[in-house]
């Protein structure tokens, strides 16, 4: 990492952090899964990532996403989801809303539609921005912020990079065997430390990594246990209500190209400052610690639980699909565009940027998909 300057307080917090990891990992015989080490650094009170007090979003966070790119993306997706919501409710139910700019977004092109949400709902883990949405949405009555999922819901959830971060454990193809990564502690540092991979944690790879047995020896990646879970409990929530949908947006790929064999060292990444490196260990707490979503096993986990996948696309198609050109051609004939917003255009839709990377899977039940969903639906190569 260079030129990076950290705040004095902060490093302070990254060590409180660090010291209270290291006596888990004495605790628990000098060893801790990389998902457990995950959780720590995301979501420990008051010292975790997204459970602490830093800026995470924008020019003074970490990282930038599509919604604080440009209101094109959160008016286009509204457009995207109207056929969705007039078959189930007008509600929606949004997790880790960010900055709140989505949702408002969202509520205000489905207001100029003449069709608002009789109900905005979000569920937020980080306090820092809860405090940010309640900002940003201050007079959208239709706002209410929840603290636990409801058991069954009836319309439209939305989850924008929200499985990316999501504790993965980490495994390792060593001596023909799958290992599971762990941290240790070693002169004063965390350090990686690995074990022979249990049952579970074997069947899962078995399940999950196409042809696992041959891949090479030393590639490391990652399971997405704690995804799978939160996926199938959306599964159940849509299920159980009448009618139903979850869009999730994300950075990720379909399992044969995740688990390809030139990905020697996986998908985790970790942003701070808008720089990107791999080093999970610095500044524990102070950084974000990602990785990318396995959407095979995310379409697997919702038709398991008897959801159906109604789209999948990269974030492209699915933009120009909604209608997003049209509307910046509309600005274009009405002199309102700006270079700026070309900009961020190019960004959301360029195969070099967000374009290709980012997918958008929709998940429902007793629901049909509006036309432009079927026409681009790529699910089929999972």
């Amino acid at each position: 990492m260079t030129n990076v300057q950290v705040p004095p307080e902060a490093i302070v917090s990254s060590d409180r952090l660090k010291r209270k990891i290291i006596r888990e990992i004495m605790s628990q015989e000098g060893w801790i899964s990389f998902a457990r080490y995950m959780e720590c650094v995301l979501y420990e009170p008051l010292l975790g990532y997204y459970s602490g007090g830093s800026v995470k979003l924008g020019r003074d966070g970490d990282f930038v996403t599509a919604p604080e790119i440009s209101t094109l993306y959160g008016r286009t997706m509204a457009q995207a989801i109207l056929p969705l919501l007039e078959q189930t409710g007008m509600r929606i139910l949004e997790f880790g809303a960010g900055s709140g700019k989505l949702a408002r977004d969202i509520m205000d092109e489905l207001a100029d539609a003449g069709r608002p949400p009789v109900q905005y709902s979000i569920l937020e883990l980080s306090g820092e921005l809860r405090q940010r949405q309640q900002q940003t949405l201050a007079g959208y009555e239709m706002v209410r912020w929840l603290t636990e999922l409801p058991e069954c819901f009836d319309g439209v959830m939305i989850a924008n990079e929200v499985l990316d971060a999501m504790p993965v454990e980490l495994v390792v193809r060593r001596d023909g065997s799958w290992h599971e990564l762990g941290v240790g502690y070693e002169d004063g540092e965390l350090v990686m430390r690995e074990r022979t991979a249990g049952d579970v944690l074997l069947d899962a790879i078995a399940c999950r990594i196409p042809d696992a047995d041959r891949l090479p020896e030393g590639y490391v990646t990652e399971i997405h246990t704690r995804a799978y879970g939160f996926v199938r409990t959306l599964a159940d929530m849509l299920v159980s209500g009448k009618a139903g949908v979850a869009v999730l947006s994300d950075y990720g790929f379909p399992a044969h190209e995740y688990y390809h064999p030139d990905r020697i060292r996986g998908t985790l990444m970790c942003h701070y400052q808008h720089q990107a490196h791999t080093d999970p260990f610095y500044l524990p707490g102070l950084q974000d610690v990602t990785a990318h979503v396995d959407f095979t096993a995310v379409a697997r986990e919702a038709e398991t639980g008897g959801a159906d996948v109604l789209c999948y696309a990269n974030q492209a198609a699915f933009l120009i699909g909604a209608g997003l050109i049209e509307r910046l051609e509309k600005e274009v004939r009405d002199n309102t565009g700006d270079p700026v917003r070309l900009r961020a255009v190019q960004t959301l839709l360029s195969s070099a940027e967000m374009g290709e990377l980012f997918k958008v899977m929709v998940l429902g039940h007793h629901v049909e998909p509006p036309a432009f969903m079927s026409a681009i639906d790529r699910s089929g190569r999972l």
